[in-house]
């Protein structure tokens, strides 16, 4: 919680779509996210879908096909698998 903190990133549970918006803008502005960050709706329907809490890492091809999912993170990040999903995607394209 210290870090969070310390990275300016501590909000209130979000009541609507409009302040999740905001929070998770702040989020990508104060920690200096450079990847696409994509918002869920208020309902979870992606969250819930692709088991994506507490944090996943997920490589979807062109097709809509998931072709990586990591373990839970961020102990389960293995930037080795994604890369070698990757290089593997890359060679089959």
């Amino acid at each position: 919680m210290q870090s969070n903190i310390k990275d300016k990133v501590v909000f209130a549970s979000p009541k609507n779509e409009e302040e999740r918006s905001a929070v998770a803008g702040s989020c990508v502005r104060n920690l200096g996210i450079k990847f696409p960050a994509l918002l869920d709706d208020f309902s979870n329907k992606t969250e819930h879908a692709y088991t994506g809490w507490p944090d996943r890492l997920y490589l979807i091809n062109t097709s809509g096909k998931i072709v990586y999912k990591s373990k839970p993170g961020p102990f389960g990040f293995k930037p080795d698998e994604l890369k070698a999903a990757l290089t593997n995607l890359q060679s089959t394209n």
